[in-house]
């Protein structure tokens, strides 16, 4: 990697190409396996001004701190922080409240977050599966920064965590999105007539508003 730029090497890539991911902050230059890398490399050195210019317009970091919000399922929650020795993170109104070493708040906050967000995870799956008539073998939250949730053929549904600081309506379209894969494991006519059935209304402005706010998703609980 370059202090600019990652450099992949990529078996299908047909010429260079430069690209930059919003969610991780991250510049990757892809070249075809064989391509001579020098040439490669100082193309993408000449645009260093756009690698900036894209860098200059990522969100800001939302570290978790005493005295942050977050969003959370259409909430705004405080952080609260006292000394003690609690460890555990408990919701008390439109509180997160706990205490123990500072240091480890952040950690604390992000693992509470994300029971919380499995557990409005699988009551949505379950929910919208009731309607279409299937069954979902397992319900489970990551952090992947590529995509939103993924159904397998297995009848397993792993979800971004993140998904529970958007709003309400945007994370349900997403749960009736990938139920949905549960009856059309391809995004054809009669997928998305059942997606739209399952929600009870259009998902576009749902994939809309994840397409233009999901990056700064990805930046809460970040320091940098």
């Amino acid at each position: 990697m370059t202090e600019l730029f990652e450099v992949v090497r990529h078996p299908r890539a047909r010429r260079a190409r430069l690209t930059f991911d919003p969610a991780s902050g991250r510049a990757k230059l892809v070249i075809p396996a064989r391509a001579a890398l020098k040439p490669a490399l100082a193309w993408a050195e000449g645009k260093s001004d756009w690698i900036a210019e894209q860098r200059a317009r990522l969100p800001q970091p939302r570290p978790f701190a005493p005295g942050t919000t977050v969003e959370v399922a259409d909430e705004r929650l405080a952080v609260d922080w006292r000394p003690g020795p609690r460890l555990a993170v408990r919701r008390e109104g439109d509180r997160l409240t706990l205490e123990g070493p500072p240091e480890t708040l952040p950690r604390r906050v992000e693992a509470w977050l994300k029971r919380a967000a499995l557990d409005l995870l699988e009551r949505e799956t379950a929910e919208f599966a009731g309607k279409a008539g299937v069954d979902v073998s397992a319900v489970a939250v990551a952090d992947p920064r590529g995509r939103w949730g993924s159904c397998s053929s297995s009848g397993a549904i792993r979800y971004s965590w993140r998904l529970i600081l958007a709003p309400g309506w945007v994370r349900r379209a997403t749960v009736a999105h990938e139920v949905a894969h549960r009856v059309h494991m391809n995004h054809g006519p009669a997928f998305h007539a059942l997606v739209a059935e399952l929600l009870g209304d259009n998902p576009a402005p749902a994939r809309a508003w994840l397409r233009a706010n999901g990056a700064r998703l990805h930046w809460v609980g970040r320091s940098s």
